[in-house]
């Protein structure tokens, strides 16, 4: 069974950092592009960034670039989000997701979900 594991949402200050994590078990993450997704309350989900099996394709969504980093660690079998200069309006529950493929990364159509962690940013 797929099942991956998000780790590092919390509490912030505007202008703040954190690290998420997603680590994976029961099955290797080599093979799958990884998606962020993150949705607020009243609001849609979204796609935030993808990153494909090896790691030499990333996608941004125009809101976090310059600001959110993807990177993964095939070893560990985890994947990263790094998110720098937060703002109020990145305020959301971040889901991690495993794709066959960035294009699919990129569409949503996703074959194993994580649970979420929430990320509050405020003063």
């Amino acid at each position: 069974q797929l099942q991956l594991v998000e780790s590092g949402g919390g509490l912030v200050q505007p202008g703040g950092s954190l690290r998420l994590s997603c680590a994976a078990s029961g099955f290797t993450l080599d093979y799958y592009a990884i998606g962020w997704f993150r949705q607020a309350p009243g609001k849609e989900r979204e796609g935030v960034s993808c990153i494909s099996s090896s790691g030499d394709v990333t996608r941004y969504t125009d809101s976090v670039k310059g600001r959110f980093t993807i990177s993964r660690d095939n070893a560990k079998n985890t994947v990263y989000l790094q998110m720098n200069s937060l703002k109020p309006e990145d305020t959301a529950v971040y889901y991690c997701a495993a794709s066959l493929g960035v294009l699919r990364c990129l569409a949503q159509k996703v074959d194993s979900w994580g649970q979420g962690t929430q990320v509050t940013v405020s003063s």
